[in-house]
């Protein structure tokens, strides 16, 4: 067996095993109603939801679009210490965070932390739906979410929303 081939069949991951798919994309603008517009006037996009949430100290403003199975959701600062605007003063704006729909979140976390994956918030929970973001890479700037839906009523909550944010607020991250 060569050794390219040995390394795969070691290395299944935990997303090789229980991801399902791209959830949604996080895309951080500067404009979030330019940006809806671009997005449903070229590209055919619905807006599903809009959404403002607030932490202590940071607040951001969002919408959920979707086109057939694709899912973006626009997320703008409203202050200069919003974890978005900071985010967008680092890296620019673009792919904030990339959701991945997997089946058993809670393994997915365990077995993501045993090759060393770290995140920065704890499994959050409500009706239908558990998510946990990893850390963002220092080297490509990427913060993954992992995502499962479970039942009819799966969508965003304002209870997990908000303490995602909370979450993430208390780490000061961008």
């Amino acid at each position: 067996m060569s050794i390219e081939m040995n390394l795969t069949l070691n290395s299944v991951s935990a997303l090789a095993k229980y991801a399902k798919g791209i959830d949604h994309i996080a895309i951080a603008v500067l404009n979030l109603e330019k940006s809806i517009s671009w997005f449903t006037e070229v590209l055919g996009f619905t807006v599903i939801e809009r959404r403002k949430t607030e932490g202590n100290e940071t607040a951001m403003i969002s919408a959920v679009l979707s086109a057939g199975p694709l899912t973006v959701v626009l997320l703008e600062g409203i202050s200069a210490n919003s974890q978005i605007s900071k985010y967008i003063e680092h890296y620019g704006v673009g792919v904030q965070h990339i959701a991945i729909a997997v089946e058993d979140l809670s393994q997915v976390a365990t077995e993501l932390s045993k090759a060393n994956m770290e995140f920065d918030t704890s499994i959050v929970e409500s009706t239908g739906l558990k998510q946990i973001f990893s850390k963002r890479d220092k080297l490509t700037g990427m913060m993954f979410e992992f995502i499962e839906r479970t039942g009819s009523n799966s969508l965003f909550s304002d209870q997990n929303v908000e303490q995602l944010f909370m979450q993430l607020e208390q780490k000061d991250l961008v």
